[in-house]
């Protein structure tokens, strides 16, 4: 399932309440789009790292009351309101904090604790064949979850990027060009392409790094083959003509031919695009070959679905009507 199927599928479990358990390779944004989750939801999280604990820190510690044994309940565990128990790395956890999960996840119990009535159980994990650590998920606790297998999508993944995640356009503009790419997983290296990493790469560029080191941290991030990739895309993306004076001259300004090139200034116009500046927008879209205006418009309408409303766009869409379809 694509994200936004994981996010739709999650919503609607919360409101059951029944527990999930979603599968993933390192690096797709499983954590994150629980967090997303809860946050579209307006309720809390509780993001527990299962791997990080002992059996005893779910169950609590001994103590004594009125002259009788009792569980101290761990501070980590809600005890009122509405939200999310996100159980993260779940079947890499120890065999006996799997199981001290058992109750909690069918009866919303442990010992004398009641997990609150608002509150749903979601985890998550690598795939076995990730070659991630893992342990063997018993039948028994397997058994409890709704199982959802998480898959990266590109237009998920650029539609967050260029909204939420605030990301840089020429790491959403090179993965547009290279989609396979988004997430290539390749358990015997260190670093490699995922949603993660490239989130990572473009930090990274934001921070201005200097050129004697750009291609090192890029490596260090997504691996070698990407990072030698995605320079030689900067470099493509940096002789591009100023989106300013497109933007300014939208029926003279030059239109590339390279369809990297193309990809870029889509994107990096699709960033741009305001109500105030749509109409230039469109006009330039016009003159881009039909796939890439295609392209602009609709990863500017998905930033900023307002846009949509836009006079120009009603325009456009006539004369264009069959690419969006």
């Amino acid at each position: 399932m694509k994200p936004s199927e994981i996010s739709s599928s999650l919503a609607l479990l919360t409101k059951v309440q029944k527990p999930a358990f979603l599968w993933g390779s390192p690096g797709v944004g499983k954590s994150q789009v629980v967090a997303q989750v809860a946050a579209s939801l307006g309720i809390r999280l509780v993001d527990i790292r299962a791997i990080l604990l002992d059996p005893v820190d779910l169950r609590g510690l001994p103590t004594v009351e009125s002259g009788k044994a009792a569980w101290a309940t761990p501070a980590f565990l809600p005890t009122d309101g509405d939200g999310i128990l996100f159980l993260d790395e779940l079947n890499a956890a120890p065999p006996l904090v799997q199981a001290a999960c058992y109750q909690l996840v069918l009866d919303r119990a442990l010992g004398e604790y009641r997990l609150p009535d608002g509150w749903t159980v979601f985890a998550a994990g690598n795939r076995e064949g990730d070659r991630a650590v893992t342990s063997r998920m018993s039948s028994a606790l397997a058994n409890r979850f709704v199982h959802l297998t998480f898959e990266p999508d590109l237009d998920d993944w650029s539609q967050w990027a260029m909204g939420p995640g605030d990301l840089r356009p020429e790491v959403v503009a090179f993965l547009r060009w290279r989609p396979d790419l988004l997430h290539r997983f390749e358990p015997a290296e260190k670093a490699f392409p995922s949603p993660r990493a490239w989130a990572s790469v473009s930090h990274i560029l934001a921070a201005g790094p200097a050129a004697e080191i750009e291609f090192a941290l890029y490596e260090g991030a997504v691996g070698c083959g990407a990072a030698i990739e995605f320079t030689g895309f900067l470099r493509v993306f940096r002789s591009l003509p100023s989106l300013d004076g497109i933007l300014l001259n939208p029926a003279t300004a030059p239109v590339p031919d390279e369809p990297s090139a193309l990809c870029a200034v889509a994107t990096g116009l699709a960033r741009r695009a305001s109500d105030q500046n749509f109409a230039a927008v469109l006009q330039y879209a016009g003159r881009m070959a039909r796939e890439y205006g295609t392209l602009l418009v609709k990863s500017a309408t998905a930033r900023l679905p307002e846009l949509a409303h836009h006079p120009a766009f009603t325009r456009w869409a006539v004369n264009n009507g069959a690419a969006l379809a």
